[in-house]
């Protein structure tokens, strides 16, 4: 794999872990520990977990599917694929603004909703690229698809 194209995509997701972590801090987990939530809402714990093997994920598998459309001489797709992560990172690190920072939980299911397709493409994308890594991914999209149905389900319980 190319280092570049990997040393590339773990600096973007490690500046959305951070960039979304900002929004999470201070009154933000005693605000959550007050919503009413779903009983199949893992622990607090879990997310940061959760997300760092998915942020390490999506580091992996976008470099190489990058690095093989370059390789295939795709460099159009290429370019296309890294648009499509830059803006699925986007909504990605934006959905923690919506839901911690500002807690506007119907935007932030809808939010999650749009972050899930993103990542279904994004998952599409890199399986078209490189089926190992595609199939990698797909972690990704199905705990976004899970973050949907816990966004709309707290948003619900919560409405006042």
């Amino acid at each position: 794999m190319n280092k570049h194209a990997l040393a590339v995509t773990a600096l973007a997701v490690t500046a959305t872990a951070g960039t979304g972590s900002v929004a999470s801090k201070n009154r933000a987990p005693v605000w959550y520990g007050r919503l009413r939530k779903p009983r199949y809402v893992p622990p607090s714990a879990v997310f940061p977990v959760a997300w760092t093997t998915l942020y390490a994920d999506i580091a992996v598998t976008s470099a190489a599917a990058i690095d093989r459309l370059r390789a295939d001489g795709h460099h159009r797709q290429a370019r296309n694929y890294a648009l499509a992560l830059g803006a699925n990172l986007v909504l990605n690190a934006g959905w923690s603004w919506l839901f911690f920072k500002y807690h506007k939980l119907g935007a932030s299911a809808i939010g999650a909703a749009v972050l899930a397709a993103s990542s279904a493409d994004l998952a599409r994308r890199t399986a078209a690229a490189d089926p190992r890594a595609g199939a990698a991914q797909l972690a990704y999209p199905l705990w976004c698809a899970f973050a949907t149905a816990m966004a709309g389900h707290i948003w619900a319980l919560n409405r006042s």
